[in-house]
């Protein structure tokens, strides 16, 4: 039984307070990983393109103010 299979049958037998909690910190997590890949891909230069497109845009004046 691989580590995946064996936390799906654990979290089927959770109750629902603690799976509602274990939701939680899981939801929680995911998002502190996905902030951490973010801040490495900027800070390597992958998201530059991002930057470089929207300011081409703003000087063809594509952009307008909020």
């Amino acid at each position: 039984m691989t580590q995946v299979e064996l936390l799906k049958q654990h979290i089927v037998e959770l109750d629902d307070d603690s799976f509602s909690k274990l939701r939680d910190w899981l939801i929680e997590f995911d998002q502190a990983r996905w902030d951490k890949k973010l801040e490495a891909d900027s800070n390597s230069g992958k998201l530059d393109f991002l930057i470089n497109e929207a300011l081409a845009e703003h000087k063809a004046g594509k952009t307008k103010d909020l």
